[in-house]
């Protein structure tokens, strides 16, 4: 992921205002490993169930802001992430949803999907099994992290259908 400045965050999202969009806190930028993200993903430690998405699409950043449902699944069982398919314990697995982008957004229309509680999916992937004769650690890595920026760019392309 190439890197992003605070004012390349706020001007990317686009499912909520560009006043909303001049408060989003900021993550520690400084602390990134840009080579390792294919997105942008994090908390507002001040409202917990905001989160927040940048990655790049067609050269451009392009930002989402999220919303965790206040409903957990039930305790004591596995769930997994739509996006890294990572499976974890149902606490660390949230209920996201994104307004939808224009009008339909402004409307109410929303899109969610389960994903990594702390939205560290990049993170995720990025776990390998150790490597044995059959599965080279390299190419699953490559496979993950396509899968990933396919499955972001997907959820990102269903936020900005205006129809």
């Amino acid at each position: 992921m190439q890197p992003l400045s605070p004012d390349d965050i706020r001007r990317s999202f686009v499912n909520t205002s560009k006043g909303d969009a001049s408060r989003v806190p900021m993550p520690g930028l400084h602390d990134v490993l840009w080579d390792e993200r294919e997105y942008l993903g994090w908390r507002d430690q001040q409202a917990p169930q905001r989160g927040y998405l940048v990655h790049w699409v067609n050269g451009q950043p392009l930002g989402l802001v999220l919303r965790a449902s206040e409903f957990s699944l039930k305790p004591g069982i596995a769930a997994m992430c739509s996006w890294c398919r990572t499976t974890r314990r149902s606490d660390e697995i949230s209920l996201f949803s994104a307004a939808r982008a224009g009008q339909s957004g402004r409307d109410g229309n929303t899109i969610g999907t389960y994903l990594c509680d702390d939205l560290a999916c990049s993170h995720m992937i990025r776990i390998l099994p150790p490597p044995t004769p059959l599965q080279d650690p390299e190419q699953l890595l490559a496979s993950r992290i396509e899968g990933l920026s396919s499955r972001v760019q997907a959820f990102t392309a269903d936020v900005m259908k205006t129809a």
